[in-house]
């Protein structure tokens, strides 16, 4: 039987969390590894696709070295639209399988990758252009992301007021590792759903001070 590591990439926290994405990758890889062989382990990472430092990837290579085992990803653009990435794996000797095209050869690999990375470059151009057509015709750009930067940091601030007052006085006297091992054993989260960290906890309530000074 041949063994597989699985590999899946989605590109935000909130993907991650929610599932959007990463489910039909997993239904995919699934699917695919049913009838080929076993599954030994899967690794994810949540960062762009342009981004090439991925620490779940290279641990899923060192597994896939160690257990003579192959990496099974569901979609080629899902692992990376840069050719040279691409090249880069294969280079190592790890066979990869995309789930979507199985009997794809590492040439025809290379191939996909290029057609994917000149699509990609062809939309970018496209956009820098709209954009500068519209800034000639004297539209406001990025009006949307300032609004939204306005509410995300209201909203912040509610959420850091919020959390100061399920603190009592004695626990902040405490330091901001004790306050955020306070809040995690509580199963309080961040506005985000996350853990709290000694950081986490002094950005808050410095955001909260300022909110409650009358700051931005």
């Amino acid at each position: 039987m041949i063994k597989f590591v699985a590999y899946f990439r989605v590109s935000t926290q909130r993907q991650g969390r929610s599932g959007l994405g990463l489910a039909a990758q997993h239904r995919k890889i699934s699917e695919f590894v049913a009838g080929e062989g076993t599954l030994i382990a899967d690794f994810c990472d949540v960062q762009s696709g342009k981004d090439d430092s991925r620490t779940e990837l290279q641990k899923a290579i060192q597994l896939a070295k160690r257990e003579n085992a192959k990496i099974v990803i569901a979609r080629l653009d899902r692992f990376s639209r840069r050719v040279s990435f691409i090249a880069g794996i294969l280079e190592q000797g790890i066979g990869l399988v995309c789930a979507e095209m199985p009997n794809a050869t590492d040439f025809q690999l290379h191939i996909f990758a290029a057609l994917a990375q000149e699509e990609r470059r062809l939309i970018s151009e496209r956009t820098k252009a709209a954009l500068a057509e519209a800034k000639r015709r004297g539209k406001i750009l990025g009006l949307n992301g300032r609004n939204l930067a306005v509410k995300n940091r209201k909203a912040a601030d509610e959420f850091a007021s919020q959390l100061r007052e399920k603190l009592d006085a004695d626990v902040m006297r405490r330091s901001y590792s004790e306050i955020a091992r306070h809040l995690n054993d509580a199963g309080i989260t961040t506005a985000t759903g996350r853990r709290f960290y000694p950081q986490t906890v002094k950005n808050y309530l410095s955001r909260h001070r300022e909110f409650s000074d009358g700051g931005i």
